[in-house]
Parts: structure tokens; sequence; C-alpha cells
């Protein structure tokens, strides 16, 4: 049975960024959010982590300060982290895990992984798709909506721009969502902008866009690709190829251009139904995420919170 003593506190600076690569390049549930440059890209010298033995369990921690305290927090655009292992992530490991972060933090909102799951901890949905098999057969799994939205996208002449500027669909998502997402700071998209160009030149950042015969772009989507994922982190579906099926369009050739390779194709989301049974009716399956919170605040800041 594993301690909360077994599992050491490490500052960023403490951290073998080698060793702590090698362990999420290992683990079963292994994801690009949780890759020491992804980290040092949207928390820079603001995360520590949780390790057990010879980095054979992580967990990172990235935080935050307010009010002269300092509280653990999830990064923009970045949907899970929580443990990660090679082998089983029981239970008891969890909660020793938390336990842990609870000896550091009087306040903390993460998001862990799918393989994290615990009793009194909400789980949150997520879409996936798995990509492995010829596109005949991934679009046999397309719900009846979708093929009749994708049979009207098919009369409308659009364009499948397999190149698309990185810095115009961080443009255009900003403007059509950023107002949504008021708690992203200045600072926070222009990080996620740097990633991005990090990752574009690693061949592991993805545009796709959709025009119409006119040459207006009327959907974009960006994914980070690492982990034997595909994540569809901006999806941005401007106003007009809203009522034209451009992003039914955009991500059935997405899926078309990707059949057949070991990748699963992550919708990132969503907890809201109109999104999910979208996503869903790509024939997607639901592999939900869990939400920790820790509130242990002086009484005026914890009714704040």
């Amino acid at each position: 049975m594993i301690s909360e003593q077994d599992i050491h506190y490490l500052r960023r600076q403490e951290i073998d960024a080698d060793k702590w690569d090698r362990c999420i390049g290992q683990a079963a549930n292994a994801l690009i959010y949780a890759r020491s440059f992804y980290l040092d890209h949207m928390a820079p010298e603001k995360w520590d982590a949780l390790v057990l033995d010879d980095y054979r369990v992580v967990m990172p921690i990235p935080w935050n300060r307010k009010w002269g305290i300092r509280y653990a927090c999830q990064p923009p655009f970045t949907q899970q982290l929580g443990i990660f292992a090679a082998g089983e992530i029981a239970p008891s490991l969890v909660g020793a895990c938390l336990s842990r972060l609870a000896e550091h933090f009087r306040f903390a909102e993460l998001f862990l992984n799918y393989l994290n799951p615990y009793p009194s901890l909400p789980s949150h949905t997520n879409y996936i798709l798995d990509l492995n098999m010829p596109y005949a057969q991934l679009a046999g799994g397309y719900k009846k909506d979708l093929v009749r939205n994708l049979k009207e996208a098919a009369s409308s002449s659009f364009a499948y721009i397999r190149d698309f500027e990185l810095s115009t669909a961080l443009s255009m998502y900003r403007e059509r969502y950023g107002p949504r997402t008021p708690h992203v700071k200045e600072e926070s998209w222009r990080r996620f902008s740097t990633l991005c160009s990090f990752l574009r030149e690693r061949g592991q950042c993805i545009l796709r866009a959709v025009r119409d015969r006119k040459g207006k772009v009327l959907a974009t989507a960006l994914f980070l690709v690492g982990e034997g994922r595909m994540h569809l982190l901006q999806s941005t579906n401007l106003p007009e190829g809203r009522h034209t099926g451009a992003n039914h369009f955009l991500l059935d050739r997405v899926i078309a251009e990707f059949a057949g390779q070991p990748l699963l194709l992550d919708f990132e989301g969503s907890d809201l139904p109109g999104i999910a049974h979208f996503y869903a009716n790509f024939g997607s399956r639901d592999e939900p995420y869990f939400f920790y919170r820790l509130n242990r605040l002086p009484l005026p800041l914890r009714r704040l919170k």
C-alpha cells in the first residue's frame, strides 16, 4: 500500500525533465499536456509535481498566486492532467496523491485524466474516435443527422484546405470565442500561440480549413498531436459557415485524411448538450475525465470561492 509519505513533492527546478518525459512517454494514459515542454509553455516556472519512487508515477501541479495565497489550478488550453503511470492507477493511489497535494495547498481546482477515477470526483464528458480503420468503416458509424448534413454540404462546392496560417486561425478563434472565456488572460493567449508555433515546427500542430467557392473561410480546426492523439484544441465555425454544414464537412475530411493511422481523434469535450451531440454524431465514444476541488481557505475567502 502506497502511503502519502512515499510521494515526494518537487519544485519545478528540482524535476529531472528527461526522467519526467520518459515516465509520460511510457504511461498508459500519456497525454501531450503532461509533457514538460507543454507545462513549461503554459505554466512557466509555476508548476511543481508529485513523484513516486524514481519517476514511476508523476502528477504535475500547476499553480498560481492570488491575495498572497498559492493555489493549484488548471492552465488554459490544458484539458486534463492528473496522475500518470505505466501501470494501473488504483483509487488508493489517486487518494494518496490528492491527500499529499492538500498538504501543500489550501485551494485547488484541477482536472484529472481519464484513468484517474475516484469515488468523490465528478466526471466531465470527452468524446474520442479511433481513426485506425478504413474511412468507409469510420463513415459507417456516422449518425443519420451527420450523414444528412454531409449530403447538403456536398452540394456547396466546399474546398478542404490542408494548410492554413497559424496566426490567422488563432485570431479567428479568439475573435469568435474569446469573449466567452474572459478568464483566459492576454498572457495565456500569447503563451498558447508560442506553444503552437513550437509544435508546428515539429509537425505536431495541424491546421485545416474550409473555404466556399468564392474563397471565403467558413471554418477552421487546430489540432495538437502527441502521445497517439489528435487533440481538437480550437474549432472555429465562422458565422458565414454556421448554417452550411461547413464544420461537419471539415471534420469529416479530417477523419478521411487521417483514417487508417494509429491515432485517436480527441474532440476535447463537451458537457454542453449541443456540442456533445455534434461530436457523438461522428460515431465517437465518451471517455470521461474528472474534476478535483479543494477549499480550505479562511472563511471569508472560502465564501468568495
